[in-house]
């Protein structure tokens, strides 16, 4: 059975399919291709651009092993395939919720974890950052639970899949909270003269830049005392699902057919962006719906050249006049302390370029690649790059440390696949 991913640029046929519904199956499936010789990985949701998934040995396909383990105060553990839609609903229902999130929500927590999902925040990192404990399958077979202090735990909760499968992760949660979200329109060169104040004043900043305009849409969230003001249903649909996907995809394939129409769409488009406020729950705010398919490139950069970064992608895009249809999205976040975490050690700024499925542009991605290696940027690893071992090993200060322990877990590359031998040697 092939698998797909959610963008349709991965693809691969394992020679075996499992579905495990407990942990003992998952260690039946470790041992079994270790004893027959083949590999082993665990999939997600297709949500990664790049083929950190794939495997030509057993596949485990992760859909039974969800649900709740266990709950207590500010712990909750989850099996690792359940969906961060489905984690949402549960702590929802006991009046709990994550600190931050990315803005999809259709991924596994272990294939989130793993890549280094990360959503915006000021004093609040990643998913990785979020995380209390994990209990993995080693190459072994044997199971273990990586807990803060040591090295598993930093090293496996961005691990890539390459030190063993995961098959549950516990969560550090709090009191579930309102999120004020607010919406509006400023030009690029403001945000570029004001980036300290917006990033320090509040707990949450995203913002999306047009290319071939000046315009932004800047989406800030910050704690609201309540009580909830959501827009109403019509107001909801017009904005999520009508304006951000069904008109944006009318958009995307207009552009697409005629490329020299792509500025005055960008333009008609930046003319609409208004301003907007509302107040709902935190999981509600975080996320958001993607019905358009795109292929997509992000960098981490440290967060003091996140100007110099947008100057020079918006210069190139001008000099080298291509047509770029898709917003380029900012976010940020602080320190990490996962060792393969795009924010480990400082304070970044993510910046993430995006093209419209069906017309790939190799060059426009190449070209901001450049820039963002040259600020010592850090590839996502669930998002499309060129860069190999030999350049990880200079940005990542524990990248040694990793490969280390991936030596002594797994020397025989149980969970190997293409993806982890280009990018961890």
């Amino acid at each position: 059975m092939a698998f797909v991913n959610w963008s349709r640029n991965q693809s691969g046929t394992p020679a075996e399919v499992r579905t495990p519904s407990s942990v003992e199956d998952v260690v039946r499936a470790v041992r079994d291709a270790a004893a027959s010789g083949r590999r082993v990985r665990m999939v997600g949701t297709g949500h990664s651009f790049t083929g950190v998934a794939l495997t030509d040995g057993i596949m485990l396909r992760p859909d039974a092993l969800t649900g709740l383990r266990s709950c207590a105060d500010d712990r909750v553990t989850v099996p690792a395939g359940t969906p961060l839609r489905m984690l949402n609903d549960l702590l929802a229902e006991r009046g709990l919720a994550l600190a931050n999130m990315g803005d999809i929500a259709e991924q596994t927590v272990a294939g989130a974890i793993q890549t280094g999902t990360h959503g915006t925040g000021r004093d609040s990192g990643g998913l990785a950052d979020q995380v209390a404990e994990l209990e993995l399958v080693l190459a072994d077979g044997s199971v273990a639970t990586a807990a803060p202090g040591d090295h598993l735990f930093d090293a496996a909760r961005v691990g890539l899949g390459a030190l063993g499968v995961l098959t549950a992760v516990t969560f550090r949660v709090e009191p579930a909270f309102l999120l004020r979200h607010r919406r509006r329109r400023m030009a690029l060169g403001e945000i570029l003269a004001s980036l300290d104040e917006l990033t320090s004043t509040h707990e949450h900043l995203d913002f999306f830049w047009l290319p071939h305009t000046d315009a932004c849409l800047v989406k800030t969230a910050d704690r609201h005392p309540g009580p909830a003001r959501t827009p109403g249903a019509f107001a909801h649909w017009r904005d999520t699902v009508f304006l951000e996907n069904t008109v944006f995809g009318a958009a995307c394939a207009l552009g697409a057919r005629l490329p020299g129409l792509i500025p005055r769409i960008n333009a008609v488009s930046a003319a609409a962006l208004g301003d907007s406020a509302w107040a709902d729950a935190s999981y509600k705010v975080f996320t958001s719906r993607r019905d358009v398919r795109f292929l997509e490139m992000e960098y981490a950069i440290p967060r003091e050249h996140l100007g110099q970064a947008l100057r020079e992608t918006r210069d190139l895009i001008d000099r080298m006049d291509w047509r770029i249809s898709f917003p380029v999205e900012v976010r940020v976040t602080p320190p990490s302390g996962a060792w393969l975490s795009t924010a480990y050690g400082r304070p970044s700024a993510y910046v993430a370029c995006h093209v419209y499925r069906p017309t790939p542009h190799p060059a426009y991605f190449a070209g901001v690649e450049e820039i963002m290696t040259r600020l010592d940027g850090r590839p996502h690893w669930g998002k499309l790059h060129t860069r190999d071992a030999a350049y990880l090993a200079g940005v990542y200060p524990r990248f040694a440390d990793f490969t280390t322990l991936r030596d002594r877990l797994d020397p025989d590359r149980l969970f190997g696949n293409a993806y982890l031998e280009a990018v961890l040697g």
